[in-house]
């Protein structure tokens, strides 16, 4: 049972795997693989999807991803644009502490580094402050080779271990297992969410994208994201609303309730709260207050 498992191709003399991708946009299927993914956003702007959760990601920020975790990088409606000229730049990292360095890690030596990836196998999004310090690292593995790559990725490891309260990116309950074909159509309902979110979308709408009856359709989603139809759509709102309210683009909060298929400030304030356990205004002074630190 897998959700469109990946297998990265891992060439005979490297146990990392370093790739740059120089896109119109991320990769727009929901996928996993055996290797826990190291991704520096170095440009590009969306919403990553990882187990059940949803985060906003844009131009330079790290995620942390652990081995087999379901999760989609879905970058925003307008790099899908027939005219856009949009594109991701973004460095990944893939190594598989089962594979062929499961010997390496169980050296006496590597406990320590050992347990952090056991203990992160549920992701987290890199502190802002740290950026800075890990992809320049990432930059010097990705122009090394050899015993020196490894030797280097070891102290990116270790730097990543020093770091205290690295929040999950998925907490509670994981997301069930289920079939690729489930996996497929799970992803098609994302994509049509993600991409409609402005709009009003009904139930009947996404039930008819999945090909199903309602009644039917809440019984599939429910079960294998843990979220209600109406839950999974408020959170793709409200998570567009942050990047919308921190971006500076819009005069006020309503237009942003709006531009995010609100048709009422009141419920738009009320949702926000329910999701950030803050209030639009509240959300948008303590981000700008930490970006000024």
């Amino acid at each position: 049972m897998k959700v469109l498992q990946f297998t990265i191709p891992v060439p005979l003399d490297k146990s990392i795997i370093v790739q740059k991708d120089v896109l119109p946009y991320f990769y727009p299927h929901l996928h996993r693989h055996q290797e826990v993914q190291l991704t520096w956003i170095q440009k590009g702007e969306g919403t990553l999807v990882a187990d059940n959760n949803m985060h906003a990601f844009r131009s330079n920020e790290i995620f942390w991803l652990g081995a087999n975790q379901p999760h989609i990088f879905k970058s925003e409606p307008s790099y899908f644009l027939p005219k856009s000229k949009k594109k991701i730049v973004a460095w990944m990292f893939f190594f598989n502490p089962n594979g062929q360095l499961a010997s390496f890690f169980n050296l006496p030596e590597m406990k320590l580094l050992k347990n952090f990836v056991q203990q992160h196998q549920s992701g987290f999004k890199l502190p802002s402050q740290h950026v800075i310090e890990v992809s320049n690292k990432m930059l010097r593995i990705a122009q090394s080779a050899g015993a020196d790559q490894l030797m280097l990725f070891v102290e990116l490891l270790k730097q990543l271990s020093s770091y205290p309260d690295l929040a999950p990116l998925s907490a509670g309950n994981k997301t069930p297992m289920f079939s690729e074909h489930e996996g497929i159509r799970i992803g098609n309902i994302y994509n049509f969410i993600m991409q409609q979110y402005d709009k009003p979308i009904t139930l009947e709408d996404a039930a008819k994208q999945a090909h199903m009856t309602p009644q039917a359709f809440c019984r599939f989603f429910k079960k294998h994201t843990l979220h209600t139809f109406v839950s999974f759509l408020n959170e793709v709102r409200i998570n567009e609303a942050c990047k919308k309210l921190t971006d500076g683009e819009y005069d006020n909060i309503a237009t942003v309730a709006y531009t995010c298929g609100f048709n009422s400030i009141t419920n738009f304030n009320r949702v926000f709260k329910g999701i950030t356990g803050q209030s639009p205004s509240e959300y948008m002074n303590s981000y700008f207050q930490s970006v000024e630190h």
